[in-house]
Order: C-alpha cells, then sequence, then structure tokens
C-alpha cells in the first residue's frame, strides 16, 4: 500500500544496521561529466556500501572516470537502460539496492533517509519524489509527459506514485529478485512501478532534492519518442495484466459497432420482408462474432494472468524481508 509522502531530513549512515549489505547501482552511458561525482558523493554517505557502475557501450571516458573513483564497473552490451538494469538485478547479490541515475541530479544524502524509512516500515520499494532545485533541472517537456503517464497507469491500475519516473529508488531483495524485468529502455520505470502495484507490495515515496545536470552533460531522454515508448509499455503491461478488461473493452466496442450497422438492415427487413443490403449484415455478424472471441480470449488469458502472478507472488515470498536477514545474522 503506497503511504504518504514526507519531506526528506539529514540522517546519516549510521542509521543503517552494520551487518547490511547495501548494493549502489549506477547504469551508466556517456557521463564522464558527472560519474566521478555520483560515486564520490555516494561514498560519503554509504561508506560500507558496494558501489557499482555498469557501462553501456559508452564512447567517452566514463568508465575510467568510474573505476578511478573506485566503483566496481562491468559491461553490459544491449544497448537500453532497461537492458542495464535486468543485468543489475540478475548479478549483484544484497540485502538492499539502490538505483540511481549517473547524471548527478540527484540527492546521495537522500539515500539514507530512504533506505531508513524502507527498513523502519518494512518495504520494498521507494521511490525518490523529485523537488526542483533548478528551474533547469527539469524540463518542462518531460515534466507534463511524466504527469501524463502517472495518470494514465493510475487509471489503469489503481493509485500510483507522484513521480513514476523517477530514476532514483531504493528496493529490498525480495523485490529486485522477483522483479522479471522485461523492458529494454526508458520504460523500465514504469514496469518496476506495474510490478509493485500488481503484487501489492509495500511501497512509500520519499522527497528528494533534484539538481540540475553538469555542465557537458546531456540528458539521453528524448521526450517525444522515449514518452511513446512509455506508454506503449503501459498499455502493453495493460493487455497482459488485466487481459479481461482488455479483451472485453475491444470486444464491446466491437459489438455496439456491429449493432449499429445491423440496426437499418433489421428495420428494413421488418418494412420489407427483405435483406438487400447482404455485404452489410455479413459484416455485422462478423463483428459479434470477433467480439465474442474478444471477450472469450480474455477469459482464458485472465486465468494464465493469475497464474504468472501467483509465480511472481511465490519467488517475492521465497526471499527474506532486510529485517529478517538482520535477526537471523
Amino acid at each position: 500500500m503506497l503511504t504518504a509522502d514526507r519531506d526528506q531530513d539529514a540522517t546519516g549512515a549510521e542509521a543503517i544496521p552494520a551487518g547490511l549489505q547495501v548494493a549502489v547501482l549506477i547504469p551508466c552511458y556517456n557521463e564522464e561529466q558527472a560519474i566521478g561525482a555520483v560515486i564520490a558523493d555516494f561514498r560519503t554517505v554509504l561508506p560500507r556500501a558496494t558501489i557499482y557502475v555498469y557501462d553501456n557501450n559508452s564512447s567517452d571516458r566514463s568508465i575510467d572516470v568510474a573505476r578511478a573513483a573506485g566503483a566496481v564497473v562491468r559491461r553490459e552490451t544491449h544497448q537500453g537502460k532497461g537492458n542495464v538494469v535486468r543485468r543489475m538485478f540478475t548479478d549483484v547479490d544484497a540485502d538492499i539496492y539502490v538505483l540511481v541515475d549517473g547524471d548527478a541530479t540527484y540527492d546521495a544524502p537522500s539515500a539514507c533517509a530512504m533506505i531508513g524509512h524502507l527498513l523502519a516500515e518494512r518495504l520494498d520499494m521507494v521511490v525518490a519524489v523529485r523537488v526542483e532545485r533548478d528551474q533547469v533541472g527539469y524540463r518542462r517537456g518531460h515534466r507534463a509527459g511524466n504527469r501524463m503517464l502517472t495518470r494514465f497507469v493510475a487509471n489503469v491500475f489503481g493509485k500510483t506514485f507522484t513521480d513514476m519516473l523517477s530514476g532514483y529508488r531504493v528496493f529490498s531483495r525480495r523485490f529486485v529478485k522477483s522483479f522479471p524485468g522485461l523492458s529494454g529502455g526508458f520504460e523500465i520505470e514504469t514496469e518496476l512501478t506495474v510490478h509493485a502495484l500488481e503484487l501489492g507490495l509495500p511501497v512509500a515515496e520519499w522527497r528528494t532534492p533534484y539538481y540540475a545536470r553538469p555542465a557537458g552533460s546531456e540528458s539521453k531522454l528524448n521526450t517525444w519518442r522515449d514518452g511513446l515508448r512509455i506508454l506503449w509499455t503501459v498499455i502493453r503491461l495493460y493487455r497482459s495484466e488485466r487481459p479481461l478488461q482488455f479483451f472485453g473493452g475491444v470486444g464491446l466496442l466491437l459489438a455496439i459497432v456491429s449493432v449499429g450497422i445491423a440496426i437499418p438492415v433489421f428495420i428494413t427487413y421488418f418494412q420489407q420482408g427483405t435483406v438487400p443490403r447482404l455485404p452489410t449484415a455479413l459484416l455485422s455478424t462478423g463483428l459479434i462474432l470477433v467480439a465474442v472471441l474478444s471477450v472469450a480470449c480474455g477469459l482464458i488469458l485472465s486465468t494464465v494472468t493469475r497464474g504468472r502472478r501467483e509465480l511472481k507472488r511465490l519467488a517475492y515470498l521465497a526471499q527474506r524481508a532486510p529485517a529478517e536477514e538482520r535477526r537471523r545474522s
């Protein structure tokens, strides 16, 4: 269940138990200007954490800068943030995972507060809600697109987050190891959100400062291209996670069209006793048959979806919560 937003306070790393393994995961693509500062900032606030940088075919000196800063550097050759996140979730073994972009726009000290909140409330994901500190930090088109997509997801999947596309999140181990990760690009944040909503996982939001990129650093997000890809991901997830509603809606629409074009045919038949517009009658019959088949497909796929959701839930339950890990260690 989504908890209320809270303002971020300065919370030290001493609030995080010493026996807890924390991994900071940083996807990186051509972030030479920013990646060193990101690593240094998280090293300061989370000195016991292991910082991983997964390079995604950078053409600049991002790898060299990350290694010089002391991060564990690995490579993912399949292009796209979603592919990188899936690889990180597969490779890295930890109790708590901090996922953050490598562009130095997110506030590193907030990680301690977010981890503390996740542990105190026994949550599985805490999402950073971006609070702008620079006017140029969050482009107007990105802000408007985020709001539209967030509302759309709320209408489709129920109550959701206020900053669905935030790239700064803290996860429990059981969230990470039960997340299938099928997206390839920037739509990965949408898939993370829907995964939490579908399984009814305990999640929360945490307000954090959001800054402008450093000089010489450019955003890799294209407002229209990636916005359309994210919207398509929402529709695809709606089709796969809500098949009865999706195919039932398609069937209802086809049935309405079928009845609409059949009414004149019936009127003519009752008045004249003939069916002069045979193609129209055949079209109406075909549409109603497709409508019935669509609803039937929705019913069948709904059963399949329930089975998949149960398997994901079992994978989630197979992992212990961070508090349980501490008590057993």
